[in-house]
């Protein structure tokens, strides 16, 4: 069993947060993954910067921009990861686009990420039908490639990412790109429901969540929540991170109280 798989294995629900790999700085990067780790938070995305995020919103293209400003690489990321497995026990994942790791080398990343202390990689313009080399490495170092689904998801996407996913399986609150929203999909409960009738595999709902009563409705339904929009304007906001903190636990709170 991975890592990953275990967050969910006693039904709790995961709180699953993201952060952009050096933004505002790497020190402020191992900070707040730290401050996460111990309030709450069950597993933390790692985003590696790249210049054209197509799935992300203004708010994590400013930190990508400038976190590839001040010079993070995927390389950097790996040293970042390696230093922050050392101080967190729970599940880290990076999240890159297909071509940082392409140009890496699909096998040298992946090894390297596993070696780094990496459970699992998120892709999102990797669809499945293109995914068997990766998936094949992956299985092989035992890191999980998570897929995404999204409410525009045919019926025949579903059932191969369903067959395919490693870990959980990402579902796109909207067929848009990331951000803080003020309200999520009604359909939100449709969604989830048809991804459940064909897979038994954790079901974690991201892309817009913003408040802890959003993220207690998507748990009622999902086994966990991704926040990270929300996470990074609170570190533009507070320097302190007192309100990130506070805004961890309230997240926290709202999950166990489902």
């Amino acid at each position: 069993m991975s890592r990953i798989t275990a967050i969910f294995e006693s039904g709790h629900k995961a709180l699953i947060a993201y952060l952009t790999v050096g933004y505002p700085n790497i020190e402020k990067t191992y900070e707040v993954a730290s401050l996460l780790a111990r309030n709450g938070c069950n597993l933390i995305e790692l985003g590696i910067p790249f210049s054209d995020p197509i799935a992300d919103g203004v708010t994590i293209q400013r930190a990508s921009y400038q976190a590839l400003q001040q010079g993070i690489t995927p390389k950097l990321c790996l040293e970042v990861a390696s230093r922050l497995r050392q101080e967190v026990a729970i599940p880290l994942v990076f999240m890159s686009y297909y071509n940082p790791i392409l140009n890496f080398g699909l096998e040298a990343f992946c090894r390297a990420a596993a070696r780094a202390g990496i459970d699992g990689l998120i892709i999102p313009d990797l669809p499945p039908e293109e995914g068997t080399e990766l998936e094949a490495i992956t299985q092989k170092l035992q890191l999980d490639l998570i897929y995404l689904l999204a409410p525009t998801s045919t019926e025949e996407r579903i059932s191969l990412v369903a067959e395919k996913a490693h870990g959980f399986i990402y579902l796109v609150s909207v067929a848009g790109v990331t951000g803080a929203r003020q309200t999520l999909p009604q359909d939100l409960e449709d969604f989830v429901k048809r991804v459940r009738e064909k897979t038994e595999k954790p079901l974690c709902v991201g892309f817009g969540i913003a408040s802890p009563e959003q993220a207690k409705r998507a748990a009622r339904v999902a086994d966990g929540i991704i926040v990270g929009s929300r996470l990074i304007q609170l570190i533009e906001e507070d320097a302190t991170l007192a309100s990130l903190k506070a805004f961890a636990t309230s997240l926290r709170e709202a999950l166990d109280a489902k």
